[in-house]
């Protein structure tokens, strides 16, 4: 099911359990649906990603079977989906602001805990590769605006027109009435998220979005942030989010993840665990949002988990690539 099937399609009325007093009865809720063998090491190398994206998935894996690293391959693989003009949600192509700007945010993390990032970035298609600039090329870990623009092109990424003939449809049909909610407006609030475990056993990953559909012009969700849509712990493993990026931004959602597998937790607890706090937030509102984690620990086990149905996950290993259907929250939605 690709992203924007499930985005239109995400049933609203799970039913909400109680996470209790501590992680421990958390635990006992989401132990048994765990779908990772915590036992032994996986096959490396690998590469899983947030949503049906395959293309982008098989462009990672070619890198990490010649040899390639984690970081190579996250950049190449999300540079795919970036440059999708069908894709309504990433790099070129993407849904715009109520303005009508088509406005980009991204971020990447190495091995090494080093990172970088964009936000509002504009005219520029290949984002994540911007981001990866700031990383390596800058002492700072985020550029905004017009500043990462200038950087971009100071750079040699080439300036172009983001905004497609299908999104524009898409944006003046939305303009008849103009009703946006933040909370509400389910149909794009997406990225490609992706993560990878080289043959040298390091980790990376990326993050890549043009961000909720129709937002207001300026906004920023947590695709960008670090520690919030993604964050990497080369002792550990690491985990990137999916939805609706405000409530990921509240909890320090894929920060969140990571630590809870160093508590030894595996990659699918913790998914669950950090989902489950989400929605036992008072007075959530979680039925009129998605968010999804997927993760993978050092040992290249993985996990998903998602508010609601039909979040999905692509995992490539072993020369295999499969789409798996992520479990979730809302067991009635």
């Amino acid at each position: 099911m690709k992203r924007r099937s499930f985005l239109k399609n995400a049933s609203l009325t799970g039913v909400g359990l109680g996470l209790g007093n501590s992680l421990t009865s958390c635990l006992e809720n989401s132990s048994s649906e765990s779908i990772d063998d915590t036992t032994s090491g996986a096959s490396l190398p690998l590469v899983i990603a947030t949503w049906d994206v395959q293309d982008a998935t098989e462009e990672a894996w070619k890198i990490l079977q010649n040899g390639g690293t984690a970081l190579d391959a996250v950049e190449q693989g999300c540079r795919k989906e970036e440059a999708n003009e069908e894709g309504q949600s990433v790099g070129k192509g993407g849904l715009p602001d109520q303005d009508g700007n088509v406005t980009l945010d991204a971020c990447i993390m190495n091995q090494n805990g080093d990172c970088g990032s964009v936000v509002f970035l504009q005219n520029i298609t290949h984002a994540v590769s911007v981001a990866r600039k700031v990383m390596e090329d800058t002492p700072h870990v985020m550029l905004a605006g017009s500043g990462a623009e200038k950087f971009a092109l100071e750079k040699g990424f080439k300036k172009e027109n983001l905004l497609t003939e299908n999104s524009k449809k898409s944006w003046e049909s939305w303009k008849i009435k103009s009703e946006y909610s933040p909370i509400i407006n389910i149909e794009n609030h997406d990225t490609i998220g992706m993560l990878a475990i080289d043959k040298a056993g390091n980790l990376s990953g990326a993050c890549t979005t043009s961000g909720l559909a129709y937002k207001l012009n300026g906004r920023v969700g947590d695709s960008p942030i670090i520690g919030s849509g993604l964050f990497v712990d080369n002792e550990i493993g690491a985990a990137v989010a999916t939805g609706l990026g405000e409530e990921v931004v509240k909890t320090v959602g894929s920060f969140l993840v990571v630590e809870l597998m160093r508590q030894g937790k595996s990659p699918q607890e913790a998914c669950e665990i950090a989902i489950k706090r989400i929605v036992n937030k008072p007075n959530s509102n979680y039925k009129n949002f998605q968010v999804g984690y997927i993760a993978v620990n050092k040992k290249g086990h993985t996990g998903s988990f998602s508010i609601h149905q039909l979040f999905s996950m692509t995992k490539f290993q072993n020369g295999v690539s499969e789409t798996i259907q992520s479990k979730y929250f809302s067991k009635d939605g």
